[in-house]
């Protein structure tokens, strides 16, 4: 999993399941944003819209939950 953990400068940090890594953001579809999911292609990255819209609906229910109680 590769997600957008944060925008420094002309880089995005993103963290993968081995560590952070820095990215130009050049080389990132212009519409990603922070948290978003990417998929990494012989071409570059595209935004995994539905992984990113079911992740950010988890934590917004995690998030919820937590306030309930």
């Amino acid at each position: 999993m590769i997600i957008i953990d944060r925008f420094e400068g002309t880089f995005a940090v993103l963290e993968t399941d081995s560590g952070f890594i820095d990215v130009p953001q050049i080389n990132l579809p212009k519409e990603a944003k922070e948290g978003d999911l990417l998929i990494q292609t012989p071409d570059g990255y595209l935004v995994d819209t539905e992984a990113t819209a079911a992740r950010r609906n988890q934590l917004l229910a995690r998030t919820k939950n937590r306030k309930e109680k």
